[in-house]
C-alpha cells in the first residue's frame, strides 16, 4: 500500500506515519525503485496496533520502549507484558475516571429542560 491509501484506512497524516518510521515505532518500510514507500500487511499490522495504543493514551516513548523490546527477542518478553500491564492499570484508572464524568453529565442532563426553563421563568 501506498502511503497514501495508509493514510486514509487509518485515519493518520503522512507525516505522523514518516515521524513513526523515523523514530522506530515502524519498521523501515520498503521502498519500490521510484523510492515510494510500499507498506505490506505486516507493516499496516504495526501502524493498526500503534494507532490503537495511541488512542487509548499510551504515550509515544511507551511505545518506542516496547518496540525497541520487541526486536530485541523472545528474552524480553516478561518486560514486554510487565509495560503492557502497567498500561492497561494506566487506562483502567483513566477509564474509570471517565465513566465518573459521564455519570456527573448523565445527572446533569436528567430533567435538564425543565430546569432551564423553570430559570428563564424567573428571569422575566
Amino acid at each position: 500500500m501506498t502511503i497514501a491509501e495508509v493514510t486514509k484506512k487509518y485515519g493518520l497524516t503522512p507525516d505522523t506515519l514518516r515521524y513513526y518510521e523515523r523514530i522506530g515505532l515502524l519498521p523501515k518500510v520498503v521502498r519500490t525503485a521510484g523510492g515510494i514507500r510500499d507498506y505490506s500487511e505486516e507493516d499496516c499490522r504495526w501502524v493498526e496496533y500503534i494507532k490503537c495504543m495511541r488512542l487509548a493514551g499510551v504515550s509515544v516513548e511507551t511505545l518506542v520502549e516496547y518496540v525497541t523490546l520487541f526486536h530485541q527477542g523472545r528474552e524480553t518478553i516478561a518486560a514486554r507484558k510487565k509495560l503492557l500491564q502497567e498500561q492497561r492499570e494506566q487506562i483502567v484508572t483513566k477509564i474509570e475516571e471517565l465513566n465518573a464524568v459521564l455519570e456527573r453529565l448523565d445527572r446533569k442532563l436528567d430533567g435538564y429542560e425543565e430546569r432551564m426553563l423553570k430559570c428563564e421563568e424567573n428571569l422575566k
